[in-house]
């Protein structure tokens, strides 16, 4: 667990469950955290597990950063929001997920709200925050793969539900594939996902146009290339963090032409409602794409 503050004592910006910060390494990475515990004006508290094959952000981390380093970060941004009304709320984690799903369950328990919590992991020794999940009662349950002799099920999970319940999950790819197929039969905004890797592999098949209105360019997407490389190849300036659409810090509007949506992050209903996409990841199914850049 990570504790930040700012250095001279002054108030963080609020923030509310699901969100998280961008968090600028020294070294040049840019990395998506999920904030835990209650909104306290005067600190945010990251989990972060050390994954020694992972790209780099939290082994740099767990190494390198001591008490009293300063550390940039962008935030907090929630693209993976609390439904606070819901009759009852089923939240699932896998791993080191649990971690916006901890701040979900200590704001549903602070409303008095119906809500469940499942946590998987594949031993005992793996799993995090027992002492804070054990500290909210009885509505937290700890799946240990290997003593159970098999991995959650969560297509019986989803079919106990309520049909009013909204759902969450927030994992491991496979798990989330597994939640995402259970829950296809109900309504889309009762079903919440965060994937923290990417989705899909990434649209580089370029040879199309990019028509960038706001900065009156043009640009030619290269066979390898993402739209994110062409535009910052041309000196364009535009946000970005994670680079596998996850994040969202790229998220551009669409004007004109049909995206290959490959990101993890935007509904289907969102793409429809406000026609965005993640220029990082995502490519286009035609010849021509116009973007509000």
């Amino acid at each position: 667990m990570f504790e930040l503050a700012r250095p001279d004592g002054r108030p963080l910006p609020a923030w509310d469950a699901g969100s998280h910060v961008d968090l600028h390494l020294p070294n040049g990475l840019v990395r998506q955290y999920s904030l835990l515990g209650s909104s306290d004006p005067g600190r945010y508290l990251l989990g972060v597990k050390r994954d020694p094959v992972g790209r780099g952000g939290s082994a740099w981390l767990h190494d390198k950063v001591r008490v009293g380093d300063v550390l940039q970060l962008d935030g907090p941004r929630n693209h993976f929001p609390l439904a606070e009304q819901a009759a009852h709320s089923v939240l699932i984690a896998g791993g080191i997920g649990i971690t916006p799903l901890l701040a979900m369950a200590a704001r549903l328990q602070a409303l008095g709200s119906s809500w469940t919590l499942h946590h998987a992991v594949r031993s005992r020794g793996d799993a995090a925050f027992t002492a804070e999940l054990a500290a909210l009662g009885g509505h937290c349950h700890l799946h240990c793969d290997d003593e159970a002799g098999a991995v959650l099920d969560i297509p019986a999970l989803v079919a106990a539900a309520p049909a009013e319940a909204h759902l969450y999950c927030c994992g491991p790819a496979p798990m989330l594939a597994s939640f995402e197929a259970a829950t296809a039969g109900r309504p889309p905004d009762r079903v919440h996902v965060e994937y923290f890797t990417a989705k899909a592999p990434p649209a580089t098949q370029g040879g199309f146009t990019v028509e960038l209105a706001r900065s009156r360019r043009e640009l030619r997407v290269a066979p390898g290339q993402s739209i994110l490389d062409t535009v910052l190849e041309a000196g364009i300036d535009c946000g970005y963090a994670c680079m596998q659409g996850t994040c969202g810090s790229c998220e551009a509007r669409v004007l004109a032409g049909e995206p290959d949506h490959r990101d993890g992050l935007l509904p289907p209903e969102r793409r429809l409602a406000e026609g965005t996409m993640l220029i990082c990841c995502s490519g286009s199914r035609g010849e021509r794409l116009v973007l509000d850049l």
